[in-house]
């Protein structure tokens, strides 16, 4: 299986429900609270293309997308296969 890394906040209900996904995949997940964080906050962002919101999901050290766009690489069948777990 491939490194998975979330960038999160506290309280942040989007990034609870991107983990539980990936939970429930068995997916094991670097979580990185950017809650207080701005040099990580920044890091996020370079990393993820500008993106600014939480989570920002990257796999295998590619960037993935947010919560609704893991969601919908889960619907679609795609994301056990970016995960390894196909």
């Amino acid at each position: 299986m491939k490194k998975v890394e979330i960038y999160t906040t506290m309280l942040c209900p989007f990034c609870s429900r991107a983990k539980s996904l990936l939970k429930k995949k068995g997916v094991q997940f670097k979580e990185i609270d950017v809650t207080t964080d701005l040099r990580g906050r920044e890091e996020m962002r370079k990393r993820a293309g500008g993106a600014h919101t939480v989570p920002q999901i990257f796999v295998g050290g590619k960037h993935i997308g947010d919560c609704d766009y893991v969601h919908r690489l889960d619907a679609a069948g795609k994301l056990d296969q970016i995960l390894g777990n196909a």
